[in-house]
């Protein structure tokens, strides 16, 4: 573990100790392995260096190949930080980072300075494999898809398309994101996900349903104009290590203050100016005192509450139950604290609210996200330079994939699984709505026409619980048959909770598939000795395409290098599966294939065609390379560019970016702002909870866009609409037949080179209005209502009023509740959890777990975060030798006080208990970190399961170089009520000697 062992000098670490003995002739190659914690096979990774890491310094010889240089970009976390790879004869020789992006300004972390291992790297898997009688078999492409085809459709046919699992990533680009949700529509199910259902899902449910949209509402670099910084449940340094630099450059140009909530004191607090400890799961406590304290003294924003925010009076009731004593009797945080953070908030606006996976991970996650973003509300700070909603996402294209509707309950663009949102992508597909009717399995239920309904418009089951359809019984399932075959398309599974349970459901399932550059937790985990095939993916850098960082701007990887050994990009295994399942020809019609790899621009412009409701449509291939190529010319702060060929663009184009690509709209920089036009990349709340509730007026009053033709609130626009209002006149012919087309007043698509100067001949129909009425911004594949609306100053979206309180939730006012495995129990008189439900297809516990009181043998409560040296589930980085160098051993944080009550000294190799009968052995690091009566670990270890090493399991070369216990064996059951967010941040253990 990386921390000071002593007060004299720094200690060398294994592998430069090992180094430094094997050239004096002091150790053999064995006992350098064994020293170094560097498995067999890893030592040629080393070769090059020389005893003393150093080389001597040489000229450079004019007659070398020439170096191209390529622009990617990091595979890492969400900053999107610009990676520029040197490249002689095909080869990856070296990187520097991106000295011209806006994001990253010549900085890379530990992870993003090593990613050339990532694609180099000896562990990575080199060709198909599948395990036989518990050996894993070397096989080539043409018999894993031939096997792997046919048993999926075998389960298919006896079982439905929901029996098969699509499990996607956040690993995909934008375009292979896109492929792998219209490939699960092709199959016919919506059992199909990825990571965000683990780490943001609750952010996207909060967020979206308080003001329209479900992601960052500014950016990394926007915080430079803030003047408070409130971070809840976040890590930057550690988790997003680039993201501190614009969090730093404000503290100290702004004296802006740092605050930082956090059950522990991570390193990102080392820099607060204020720290706040709270007890875990308590953040809707901690966020309502302070609500108390502002609303008691008057700070609230009252002009921007009256005009833009619809239930505020709802949240005052429930905050003034947050007495000062209240608050500190469920958060632990002092009334005197948080009166101090509140006046402390007040007096230094705009500020920023900045929040990742410790406040979305929880039972009430929707709840917390929510409760941030009324704070932000009530401070008036939404929609300023400086102020929002800054959602730090994790994996490099989580946001990306989120908005390409690998999801369970969306088809992409959050266009929902509603028969009109099927038939928008019908369209767009080019493929009769039928065909995906036909292509889902039915419910056994009938419509009032006497027809079988199809499951084309239930939510799936979500990635969070995938094993429990395994596992539950068939009849506590609301799908035709359990889980059978389960695909992992870039997935670590030991990022999820109950892997006891999910080891079971991985033992049970008739076929299992793993997709990804590295054989993850997956090809080790079970006991299965047949039945699993492993499958290289070539990784980001040898593809291209486009990938979405946090703050919603899209930027352009180039290819590096061609995919290594013999792995296939994701976008071509798509191709090879849809050609074996037979519905290729049809997936891909409007999409050029060369052999088996279908070309990345199509479907850039194939997702561009449907994605009107985020704006997606106006970021062209063509459009997005111009801002890789001319970086330089973009603001560091507003990321606007000043000149050169981009001029006026916001960089990578964040969305929306309304109408089509020839539109040219800038982009959407800072969501919300009313001070630009919209056509510059201003806006307002979303009008997407309709124009009235209970008598109350849910539109804006007296606040809109600057230009805006009309000044107030107004719905979302529709065909209607422009025709009320007279300016449907504003639209070219090709528009008006494309709104007529989608209406359903022509058999066949136009074309623009066919419409000619008019669309109608003679008089229009009398019924023409309520023809045509219907069409809205989201359907018209035009664009021409985007771009009528924008002409006249307006938001496509209408102009309404953010809802504090959402009244379709199960706590329509964001409520403490506490976690399942609580020990609180005096607090469960006034803040117990739910009752159990079935939703998302599977049955889900609440009360029936809270009611048991685990907290006298598992009295530790238990919580789980990153590390700067490891992502995700770390199989990549623990590859990399360079990485596995830094963090050799996972580890369990414990208060000294605590450790020294059980006879545990720093160093120990503890076993940590959950509740649930999972256990993981690994080493005791006492810390203050940490306060009483909490333990931490991190979760990007595997490879071993409760004490035993499963190292000998790995396919031969393909094991990560560090192994350890994952945290997550002995996290517990919890999901959020709303979206089926795993808890891993409030649960309970045990702590014992090993």
């Amino acid at each position: 573990m990386l921390r000071k062992k002593t007060n004299g000098t720094a200690e060398r670490g294994p592998l430069s100790a090992a180094l430094r003995d094997m050239s004096a002739g002091a150790i053999d190659r064995r006992s350098f392995l064994k020293r170094s914690g560097v498995a067999a096979g890893g030592i040629a990774a080393f070769s090059g260096l020389s005893s003393g890491m150093v080389r001597k310094a040489e000229a450079a010889d004019s007659s070398n190949v020439d170096v191209k240089i390529h622009k990617s970009v990091c595979t890492h976390c969400s900053v999107g930080c610009t990676v520029l790879a040197e490249v002689q004869d095909g080869v990856w020789i070296g990187q520097e980072p991106g000295f011209d992006s806006p994001f990253n300004l010549g900085s890379h972390c530990a992870k993003g300075a090593s990613v050339r291992e990532h694609a180099h790297g000896e562990r990575r898997l080199k060709y198909p494999t599948k395990l036989v009688n518990g050996k894993w078999q070397k096989i080539s492409w043409e018999q894993a898809i031939e096997e792997v085809g046919d048993k999926l459709l075998e389960i298919r046919e006896k079982s439905g398309p929901d029996s098969v699992y699509w499990l996607g990533s956040a690993k995909h680009s934008n375009e292979q994101a896109y492929l792998v949700r219209k490939f699960a529509a092709f199959w016919g199910t919506n059992n199909v996900d990825h990571q965000a259902r683990i780490c943001h899902s609750t952010t996207v449910a909060g967020v979206a349903n308080t003001w329209g949209y479900g992601a960052m509402t500014n950016s990394y670099n926007d915080i430079h104009n803030s003047r408070a910084i409130f971070v809840i449940g976040g890590n930057p340094a550690e988790a997003h290590p680039v993201s501190l630099l614009h969090l730093l450059k404000c503290k100290e140009q702004n004296n802006a203050p740092l605050i930082v909530c956090d059950p522990r004191f991570t390193r990102t607090a080392a820099h607060a100016t204020e720290y706040v400890r709270m007890r875990p799961g308590t953040d809707v406590a901690l966020v309502w005192g302070l609500l108390w304290h502002i609303f008691d003294n008057g700070w609230e924003d009252k002009e921007f509450i009256r005009q833009r925010v619809w239930g505020m009076d709802e949240i005052r009731t429930e905050v003034s139950r947050w007495t000062p004593e209240e608050t500190e009797r469920v958060t632990g945080v002092p009334g005197s604290q948080l009166k101090r953070v509140a006046r402390t908030l007040a007096n230094n606006r705009p500020g920023t609210v900045i929040w990742c996976m410790g406040g979305t991970q929880h039972t009430n996650g929707n709840n917390n996200t929510r409760a941030y973003c009324i704070l932000q509300l009530a401070l008036g700070n939404m929609g300023r330079a400086g102020g929002g909603t800054n959602i730090f996402r994790g994996h490099d294209n989580v946001q990306g994939a989120t908005d390409l509707g690998v999801l369970a309950d969306t088809l992409p663009g959050y266009y929902g699984l509603t028969n009109g949102s099927w038939a928008h992508w019908a369209r767009v597909w080019d493929v009769p709505v039928q065909y995906f009717h036909d292509r889902f399995a039915k419910t056994g239920e009938k419509d009032k026409d006497g027809k079988d309904v199809s499951m084309i418009n239930a939510v799936g089951i979500p990635v969070s619980r995938w094993f429990d359809g395994v596992l539950e019984a068939r009849e506590n399932i609301e799908q035709p048959d359990n889980v059978k075959g389960m695909v992992f398309w870039g997935h670590a599974p030991n990022s999820q909770t109950r892997l006891p349970d999910m080891k079971k459901a991985m033992e049970k399932l008739d076929i299992m598939v793993v997709i990804d550059p590295y054989p993850t937790v997956s090809a080790i985990l079970s006991d299965r000795t047949d039945g699993v095939y492993l499958l290289p993916a070539a990784t980001q850098f040898e593809t291209y395409g486009s990938v979405t960082a946090s703050n919603r701007s899209l930027q352009w990887r180039e290819k590096v290098v061609e995919p290594l050994f013999e792995s296939k990009p994701d976008h071509e295994i798509v191709h090879l599966l849809a050609k074996k399942f037979g519905f290729a020809d049809e997936m891909f019609k409007h999409i050029e294939v060369n052999g088996d790899e279908p070309l990345i621009e199509d479907v850039t412009r194939e997702f561009n065609r449907g994605m009107w409701t985020i704006g997606y449509t106006g970021q062209s291939p063509e459009r997005l390379k111009a801002h890789m190529a001319n970086q330089y010319t973009f603001d560091r702060t507003t990321l606007r560019a000043n000149g050169g060929p981009c001029d006026g663009d916001f960089y990578g184009l964040p969305w929306p970016s309304w109408g089509t690509a020839e539109m040219n709209h800038p982009g959407t920089a800072n969501l919300y702002d009313t001070s630009m036009p919209v056509a510059e990349g201003g806006l307002c709340f979303r009008a997407r909870f309709g124009v009235e509730r209970d008598g109350d007026n849910l539109l804006a009053e007296g606040s809109w866009p600057t230009g805006s033709e009309i000044e107030d609130g107004y719905p979302e626009f529709t065909m209607a609409m422009l025709i009320k209002m007279g300016w449907d006149k504003d639209l070219t012919p090709y528009e008006r037949r494309m709104i007529e087309w989608v209406a359903g007043m022509h058999d066949a698509e136009p074309k623009a080179e066919e419409v000619g100067e008019t669309s109608q001949t003679g008089d229009l129909p009398s019924d023409y209005d309520k023809k045509v009425g219907g069409v809205n911004w989201k359907t018209d594949l035009s664009g021409g209502i985007q771009r009528v609306a924008i002409k006249h100053g307006c938001a496509p979206f209408g102009n309404a009023k953010a809802r504090a309180v959402v009244w379709t939730f199960p706590d329509p006012v964001p409520l403490h509740r506490e976690p399942l495995y609580t020990n609180r129990r005096d607090l469960l008189d006034k803040y117990a959890t739910y009752d159990d439900k079935t939703f998302w297809r599977v049955p889900t516990l609440y009360k029936s777990i809270q009611e048991k009181d685990y907290s006298g043998d598992f009295p530790i409560i238990l919580t789980s975060g990153r590390l700067v040296e490891y992502e995700g589930g770390g199989d990549e980085t623990r590859s990399n030798p360079w990485l596995a160098e830094l963090q050799q051993d996972m580890f369990c944080e414990i208060n000294p006080y605590d450790a020294h009550n059980h006879g545990i000294q720093d160093g120990d190799m503890v076993w940590v208990h959950g509740p649930e009968g999972g256990k993981v052995k690994v080493m005791a690091m006492l810390t203050e970190r940490v306060g009483k009566g909490v333990a931490f670990m991190p979760f990007h270890f595997g490879g071993w399961y409760e004490g035993k090493d499963l190292r000998s399991k790995y396919p031969s070369g393909a094991d990560p170089y560090v192994l350890g216990e994952s945290s997550n064996t002995a996290q517990t059951y919890g999901y959020d009520s709303v979206t089926q967010m795993q808890e891993t941040k409030a649960t309970l253990c045990r702590i014992e000697r090993a």
